[in-house]
């Protein structure tokens, strides 16, 4: 089969490879798109790799090409996607249903070949079978919707209140239709790209800050009477937003934090106070799964981007094939140049 195959750092190669073999409780997938998570840029313009060479991608759909002789879940011809984690479902969290902190994980694309190929293979378990009426495209997206769903899961989310998204990135904008599905009453978007802020608003927002401008902080106290926000959603894994997220929520406030960082954060101890003050929950969201596994946040995910109410076309930069994939790695070297997700279709 073709794949995209990385060999260090920018050394990615279009081979022809060995189609993977399945075991008796796997399935191999024909993918059909499959997408670039920022998790992937230090992989390729880094040294983030588990080991070379290696075939990354983890966020696809496609169709069931072969199943094992144990598989009863899914059938030949069945359109799926592919829940990436692969716990060892042993231990005591994935006995509790705590997937995403078993420490004897594997994970595709990443510490096993991935969807940036023609065939992917994974276990039966894993497979989520996708409706009929749902593209590839859409399909690709279903792991960064169960991202989100999940952080809103874990903090406990509650519909009827109003919410504060900090980062419009890709992860930002599913978060706030997933939140809207589940009810929140009004979203407040902040970002510092207008043009992020204008698709949060098309997709539902309440109101959009640009957090870029002066005064935007007045904003935010006049909208909440000076009470700040009840529950707040960091996106975005950088100093300033993390930092914000605590200084605008409101006493007794839920901030939860999805973005995952890169840098250092540090914070003043008048900043460390928020927490203290205002006797905030603060919590981490790791990843997207929970029990029975994969869990509800993959059938959601589904139910709501066939139902509409989740939508993905503007979140979409470009979509290529893989003799592109370089280029593509080019761009996203410089700051700004891409819009939002990068699609390979397979």
């Amino acid at each position: 089969m073709k794949a995209v195959v990385l060999y260090g750092q920018e050394d990615i190669r279009i081979e022809e490879v060995d189609r993977p073999k399945i075991g008796d409780d796997e399935v191999l997938v024909r993918v059909r798109a499959t997408g670039v998570c920022g998790s992937d840029m230090p992989r390729v313009l880094g040294t983030g790799a588990h080991y070379y060479p290696i075939i990354l991608g983890h966020e696809f759909s496609g169709q069931v090409a072969e199943i094992g002789s144990k598989v009863s879940n899914v059938a030949v011809g069945d359109k799926v996607s592919g829940a990436p984690l692969m716990p060892c479902h042993k231990c005591i969290d994935c006995s509790k249903g705590h997937y995403s902190q078993c420490k004897n994980y594997s994970f595709i694309g990443s510490r096993t070949s991935g969807s940036w190929a023609e065939y992917v293979k994974m276990p039966a378990i894993n497979a989520v079978k996708l409706p009929d009426e749902l593209g590839f495209v859409e399909g690709a997206f279903l792991e960064p919707i169960t991202v989100a769903l999940h952080g809103l899961f874990v903090m406990d989310f509650k519909g009827g209140t109003d919410l504060a998204i900090v980062g419009m990135g890709t992860i930002g904008l599913l978060t706030l239709q997933c939140a809207k599905a589940l009810g929140a009453k009004n979203i407040y978007a902040f970002d510092i790209d207008d043009e992020k802020l204008d698709i949060a608003k098309e997709y539902g927002a309440h109101a959009c800050i640009n957090t870029g401008k002066q005064g935007f902080k007045d904003e935010i106290w006049k909208a909440t009477n000076d009470r700040g926000f009840e529950q707040v959603i960091e996106t975005a894994g950088v100093e300033f937003t993390e930092k914000l997220s605590l200084e605008i929520a409101s006493n007794k406030g839920n901030v939860m934090f999805i973005g995952t960082p890169s840098k250092p954060i540090s914070l003043e101890p008048r900043e460390f106070e928020y927490i203290n003050r205002k006797e905030l929950t603060v919590r981490g969201s790791w990843m997207s799964y929970s029990a029975p596994f994969p869990g509800k946040e993959w059938e959601l995910a589904a139910y709501y981007l066939n139902r509409e109410q989740i939508k993905v076309d503007r979140l979409i930069d470009r979509k290529i094939g893989m003799e592109s994939i370089a280029s593509a790695f080019n761009d996203l070297k410089v700051p700004g140049k891409v819009k939002g997700k990068i699609l390979m279709e397979v």
